[in-house]
């Protein structure tokens, strides 16, 4: 049924994108019995098993991913458990940054600072952000009068440590979003060149070398710099976010989404329920409009391209990824936007819409709750995303 009202609200110039959600549903509804199978064969297998690939809908084209590009791509259960439970992942993680290494020698994207307060003397913050690995985005936060900085998930502690030593800053603290190793792999190294540095995250997901844990609502200062910590768990069980107060330099706040949260796009719910992620979405939905997102991944190409497929009369999206494409044929990155834009055009922050309850929705919930049909529809949306390929 889903489907039939999908494609009945993807009419005119959606019609492909249509007959390929059309093929993604139904694919996936096909395929439901046959992921479970194999998920309880993983689940007694032995760790060198490999998964059998989901057959995809004759709907669909596959296009083959590079491989090594992102670990946490068409992951396994298994692989899963292995990449974040044993010194494997770490292994894998050091072999994935060598080839980031040797293939991005100055990054995957070009980036710009963005200074606030610029035209006071000193000014105030200034953000840059540091491509990192094959998409990754590590942020080093500096109080440009005291001269201190902080770095959010120093994924590659060479790159950060040369954009210290350029800035000329001393680094006092490192912010974990997750304990995923492209996000916390230079914790170890970092922490020992600067032996003032404190490591911060959540004590319940296992963050390396962590010595400060953090709880919802605690805030690290340093310098001026305000960072809140707001507890965000579904893509792990103790995933954060950071939100930079934009108060004590008249700016506005940052929000530094790690894994949750992509340009028009959200995390793959590893360790928690679509009820766990959509409650940790509505905590960022309450920030203000202007509140500038700088995520943990370069996905905007491709999310913006699955938002088209899902809502593809939705003139914001065409608009930024118009921009988007532009920013990424030179290579530029495409952050930050802002929590406003991401409303207009990101479909996991717009499972309230009608639009896409609609298209997609299964309805309200057995005892009417509008937000159980809100988590369903978050859970398929984010099952969609899983199976979609972009051109």
């Amino acid at each position: 049924m889903a489907a039939v009202v999908a494609a009945t609200a993807l009419k005119g110039r959606g019609a492909r994108n249509a007959r390929v959600l059309r093929g993604i549903l139904s694919g996936a509804t096909a395929n439901k019995a046959s992921q479970n199978r194999t998920r309880a064969l993983q689940s007694h297998s032995s760790p060198e098993c490999k998964e059998e690939p989901e057959p995809l809908s004759p709907e669909l084209e596959y296009i083959p991913r590079k491989r090594g590009k992102n670990p946490m791509k068409a992951v396994g259960l298994a692989w899963y458990s292995l990449y974040t439970r044993t010194w494997l992942g770490y292994l894998f993680y050091r072999q994935q940054l060598r080839r980031a290494r040797n293939r991005y020698p100055k990054g995957h994207s070009r980036t710009q600072p963005r200074l606030f307060n610029a035209h006071l003397c000193p000014p105030g913050v200034k953000v840059l952000p540091i491509p990192v690995l094959s998409d990754n985005y590590s942020y080093l936060i500096i109080d440009t009068q005291a001269r201190l900085a902080v770095v959010v998930d120093p994924s590659d502690p060479q790159a950060v440590q040369a954009s210290i030593e350029k800035e000329g800053v001393d680094l006092v603290a490192i912010l974990c979003t997750h304990k995923h190793w492209d996000h916390s792999g230079g914790n170890r190294d970092l922490s020992r060149r600067h032996q003032d540095c404190r490591v911060y995250g959540s004590p319940q997901d296992g963050i390396p070398y962590l010595t400060h844990p953090l709880c919802h609502q605690d805030v690290v200062s340093v310098g001026r710099l305000q960072i809140r910590a707001l507890a965000t768990p579904g893509h792990t069980q103790g995933h954060l976010v950071y939100l930079l107060d934009g108060e004590p330099y008249k700016g506005p706040s940052c929000l530094f989404s790690g894994d949750l949260l992509f340009l028009s796009g959200c995390g793959r719910t590893f360790e928690g329920t679509a009820e766990t992620m959509l409650s940790s979405l509505d905590t960022v939905l309450g920030l203000g409009d202007d509140t500038l997102l700088w995520p943990g991944h370069e996905y905007a190409e491709e999310n913006l391209g699955f938002a088209g497929v899902v809502e593809p009369e939705n003139l914001a999206r065409e608009r930024k990824m118009q921009w988007v494409q532009r920013q990424r044929m030179e290579r530029k990155s495409t952050c930050p936007s802002t929590l406003g834009e991401e409303r207009s055009y990101n479909p996991f922050l717009r499972t309230h819409c009608l639009v896409l309850q609609e298209a997609l929705g299964p309805g309200p919930g057995p005892t009417g709750d509008d937000s159980y049909s809100r988590a369903e529809l978050l859970e398929k949306l984010r099952r969609l995303k899983d199976l979609h390929k972009s051109k």
